[in-house]
């Protein structure tokens, strides 16, 4: 049978699955071109997951205080029923606009994904608007390009250099990574980190957090200076050369090699061969999230365009219009969008009454965890959680609706890595419903009578299949397809690619990316990257996998009498949380390392109780992570 993974990452790999002697086996599809025949780690454990002791059976109602844990098992029936009257209770006296569905990508089949909101459209429910992940880098790319889409990966194999900047993708995107391998590109790695990427790559430039803006810009000042940009295809693709010529003649060299801390040899070695390579580059998420994020996308994505390559960065990939899924023709209201990093403060605000969540964990995944579920205890609010595991959320709710795996329902799943469209086919069943399965179950208590909300998973693939050209007896056949790209062009004012950014500066922005020092609350920055075994929240319970420690450098625990294993309290406005710290030359002084969304139910703390809920409005009202400040004092 064919799977695909719906996790949220880059890779999304097709899966050959299969039931022998009454047990899931699971194998990467050998004929899928990004694929390419094996899986992740995470991917190769995934019936581990799937037979998961702590998978929920049965609906679940709260009994004892919020955040308990206390529970008494329901029927469908009884759940189903009274979250319907919860529904209609919070319609009457509130407004429709006083529900939020709270979903996210924990699940990226596309009919899972986006069936439920068909039936929110329907009551004119309020709808996140995303900003936990990539959003800052979005903007960034629109104001210069128009989009967000860059290179089809498997155009790599006709590349010399793959730069990956502020990406640990042997963790993150290893099928990418492997992609770069076959094909022999040349690897360089920009982070603040020593990343695993890093150490496997040819050339490594260590930049200090939040000087991503500066590099760019001194590489860009070396590239044009030297003339080694591509003129003619500047004069016919790039609106305001001429402005930002001018513009980053001011960029002082050795002000940016002070401020990022690589030496000016290193800056000029990377222009010189980049622009000789007219290097791909993949722009990774994480350095995004933060205050100085969007504009370091902004930067970095005009280095391709300077030395001539068309759309030679990696961040995004649409592939597929998936519109009809979310229904949103349905509602007869405006819709209200709540900013994703300001849930605590509208629930605060008794703007929320009913919070419906799926395909998310947000009391793991949301930062200042302190806020967030201090809001919720005290607001009258009513929570829904529709998972499969007893999640952090779930702990949080009033009603609790299993979930099942996409190894048990029909979907399909598209990339925001690569072209391709993969079959997912139902292999098995054990326990809960699908997204589906419950809003057809809502939507019937509601006494709603509408066809949309009652459409079978196989009508809508079709349907969407159809809306873009693609055959789904082919995918059937295959199990994957490859959604042919359309001709590229720049949704810019100009039409061209915009150094002197218009859009930037409708938005109160200046016209070029400027550099800002930020402010420091505290003496080190703390970094949550991604951990290998888990994607966010997810795997923690099932695997049990995780690395629990703060990496700190050696420099900085020498001058707080810190030592290798030593208990340590790290801290700062938002709480504290106490574990061991592991020293390294990895990480540079004045930062340190807690990876990200451990279950707080299952080790006790998580670096969100730690991190700002502070986002970038500008940038659309992005999230801002790594902008957090801490201290550590040994315990």
């Amino acid at each position: 049978m064919f799977s695909v993974c719906m996790r949220d990452c880059y890779d999304t790999c097709s899966i050959i699955s299969e039931i022998r002697r009454g047990k899931l086996f699971v194998r990467g599809n050998p004929k899928h071109p990004i694929t390419q025949g094996f899986l992740c780690p995470k991917g190769a454990l995934l019936p581990k997951w799937f037979y998961g002791e702590e998978r929920l059976r049965v609906p679940l109602i709260r009994e004892g205080k919020r955040g308990a844990g206390k529970f008494r098992e329901a029927t469908w029936s009884e759940a189903i029923s009274l979250v319907a009257d919860k529904i209609k209770e919070t319609i009457e006296k509130y407004g429709s606009e006083s529900i939020l569905v709270y979903n996210y990508a924990g699940d990226r089949g596309i009919v899972n994904f986006y069936f439920p909101m068909r039936l929110f459209h329907y009551l004119n429910a309020s709808f996140l608007d995303y900003g936990i992940c990539d959003r800052a880098g979005q903007e960034a790319l629109k104001d210069v390009y128009g989009t967000a889409v860059g290179l089809d990966p498997e155009e790599l194999k006709n590349q010399k250099l793959i730069v990956y900047w502020g990406i640990n993708a042997f963790w993150t995107n290893l099928h990418g990574f492997m992609l770069a391998k076959k094909y022999g590109l040349e690897i360089w790695a920009v982070d603040v980190l020593k990343t695993e990427t890093a150490k496997r790559s040819n050339k490594f430039f260590q930049i200090k957090p939040n000087t991503d803006v500066l590099f760019a810009l001194g590489i860009a000042r070396i590239i044009i200076e030297n003339e080694l940009y591509d003129v003619d295809f500047i004069r016919k693709n790039v609106y305001g050369f001429d402005e930002f010529k001018n513009y980053v003649k001011k960029i002082d060299l050795d002000f940016v090699s002070r401020e990022t801390g690589v030496e000016k040899e290193q800056i000029e070695e990377f222009a010189f061969e980049y622009a000789e390579k007219r290097g791909v580059i993949h722009i990774g998420y994480g350095f995004q999230r933060s205050l100085a994020g969007g504009e370091a996308v902004r930067t970095i994505s005009l280095l391709p365009a300077l030395v001539g390559h068309e759309f030679g960065f990696i961040y995004d990939m649409k592939t597929i219009d998936k519109s009809y899924a979310e229904g949103a023709f349905l509602r007869t209201k405006p819709v209200k969008r709540i900013p994703q990093m300001k849930l605590a403060e509208y629930i605060e605000m008794g703007e929320i009454k009913f919070l419906y969540v799926y395909n998310s964990n947000p009391l793991a995944s949301l930062p200042n965890q302190n806020r967030l579920r201090k809001a919720l205890k005290e607001s009258d609010i009513f929570v829904v959680v529709h998972d499969i595991f007893l999640t952090d959320t779930a702990l949080f709710a009033d009603v609790v609706l299993p979930a099942n795996t996409f190894f048990e329902r029909l979907d399909i799943a598209d990339s925001y890595y690569h072209r391709y469209v993969a079959l997912n086919e139902p292999v098995t069943r054990l326990y809960g419903k699908s997204n589906r399965e419950v809003t057809v179950m809502l939507a019937k208590a509601l006494g709603i009578d509408n066809p949309y909300l009652y459409e079978t998973e196989e009508a809508i693939i079709r349907k969407i299949l159809q809306q873009n050209d693609l055959s789904w007896e082919e995918l059937r056949k295959k199990g994957f397809l490859k959604v042919p790209e359309k001709p590229r062009k720049y949704y810019t004012p100009s039409g061209k690619i915009e150094f002197y950014s218009q859009r930037a500066v409708k938005r109160g922005l200046s016209p070029f990316p400027q550099y800002t020092p930020l402010k420091r609350d505290y003496p080190l920055q703390l970094l949550s990257p991604t951990y290998r075994m888990t994607i966010t929240s997810q795997y923690h319970n099932t695997y049990g996998i995780i690395d629990p420690y703060l990496y700190m450098n050696p420099k900085d625990a020498e001058e707080r009498g810190i030592k290798n294993g030593d208990l340590v309290e790290v801290y700062n406005e938002y709480g504290r949380i106490k574990t061991a710290v592991k020293l390294t030359e990895d990480v540079p002084k004045g930062v340190v390392v807690l990876y990200k969304a451990f279950w707080i139910s299952k080790l006790g703390w998580n670096v969100n109780v730690l991190t700002a809920d502070s986002t970038v409005e500008k940038y659309g009202n992005a999230s801002a992570y790594h902008s957090t400040w801490v201290d550590v004092r040994k315990i």
